[in-house]
């Protein structure tokens, strides 16, 4: 994904919705292709900005899926394998979220195909 190599500052929202989902500043490289996180944005009414249930459509793998709060539209998994302060490595897909650059950063320009 694109958004794995993304470095500026700003925010990741959801690609459905637009919903704020996780900073810039909780994005970290985790190796694994996707964009990682190692928490979500809080969310003022509530717990946080996305929901996580029990996914097991791969019987012999348990996971925990991420969805967005605002839409349910699903953005990746969570596991206990992530760095502090957390523990945890929210891995998304990269085409479930959009990036929105923080005031000041330069808009990325497409590059020119030939």
């Amino acid at each position: 994904s694109p958004l794995n190599k993304e470095k500026r500052r700003g925010t990741f929202v959801c690609a459905g919705c637009s919903a704020p989902l996780f900073s810039s500043t909780a994005k970290y490289n985790s190796g694994t292709g996707w964009p990682s996180f190692y928490e979500p944005l809080p969310d003022c009414l509530s717990a946080g900005a996305v929901t996580e249930t029990l996914d097991l459509s791969i019987a012999f793998m348990p996971r925990t899926e991420v969805r967005c709060k605002s839409c349910g539209g699903h953005i990746g998994h969570v596991f206990n394998d992530g760095p502090e302060p957390t523990g945890l490595r929210y891995c998304m897909n990269g085409l479930a979220l959009a990036f929105n650059p923080a005031e000041g950063q330069q808009q990325k320009v497409a590059a020119a195909t030939s």
